[in-house]
């Protein structure tokens, strides 16, 4: 049975940007619903978004009935939860506020079966197929895809050393968090701000790591693509929703500038 991580292949080959969205809605209607519109991948938020293991489940499967491949950003970088999370079926993971190298080798390390790494091993869950497929165990370590967010200038300033860690398949760049650790809070497209985010992915380029990165609006990300971010996210199904919906309120009522959140996703 296959358990190829094709997310993970499109990573490693170089190629048009690939393009995503995140799911804020916590629903399977909706994922699946995303999942049927197009995107390359879709982020599953288990940081801000009300998701527990469960819920998760659910939205995998709902995903999985899509062309999207299903990201997971997990609450934090915990060996537990990589565990759980991993064994509920998801392959590719990302780990908020990584720091240093050291932190993203714990990443790995928890994410990894032995010898590579000290995930706990089972034989039947979701991911195994429920043990249909019988090579899994042999095939995880190369398949799991891992992650990491670099959200502070502290992180940012280490990028091409915790790419360096063996096991690290991507980075991913958050905005709005280093906005706000650059004293920027709300403010995603200030000049500063701005060029860290291009620095940073030049650095990344440079080092030949994929990266990743999220904005508002399609303007923001041809931006950010343009800046030579290779997996790019727009948005989220809440906010394409709300803003769809301002709209269509906006044109009825006449409103001559039509209201909009200011939220990237």
């Amino acid at each position: 049975m296959n358990v190829t991580n094709g997310l993970k292949r499109d990573l490693e080959r170089s190629g048009a940007p690939l393009l995503g969205s995140w799911l804020m809605t916590a629903a399977a209607a909706p994922a699946e619903a995303m999942g049927h519109c197009g995107f390359d991948f879709l982020v599953l938020d288990m940081e801000h978004v009300p998701v527990d293991l469960a819920l998760l489940t659910e939205l995998l499967r709902a995903i999985g009935n899509t062309g999207a491949a299903p990201l997971v950003r997990l609450p934090w970088n915990d060996r537990v939860t990589i565990k759980r999370v991993l064994d509920a079926g998801a392959a590719t993971i990302m780990l908020p506020f990584v720091e240093t190298a050291d932190e993203a080798a714990d990443a790995v390390r928890w994410a990894k079966y032995p010898p590579d790494g000290q995930r706990g091993v089972a034989a039947v869950h979701r991911a195994s197929r429920y043990g249909a497929a019988a090579d899994y165990l042999h095939r995880a370590n190369e398949e799991t895809c891992v992650i990491v967010q670099l959200e502070t200038p502290q992180a940012v300033s280490r990028l091409a050393e915790i790419a360096a860690v063996p096991g690290i398949d991507g980075i991913f760049v958050g905005p709005g968090d280093l906005a706000a650790a650059m004293g920027h809070i709300g403010q995603a497209n200030h000049p500063e701000v701005q060029s860290a985010v291009c620095a940073a992915a030049e650095e990344a380029a440079r080092v030949g790591v994929p990266a990743g990165i999220v904005g508002p609006n399609p303007e923001t990300v041809s931006r950010y693509i343009d800046y030579g971010f290779t997996f790019v996210a727009v948005a989220s199904d809440m906010a394409l929703m709300t803003g769809a919906a301002r709209s269509a309120l906006s044109a009825i009522r006449g409103d001559r500038v039509p209201p909009s959140g200011s939220a990237a996703y």
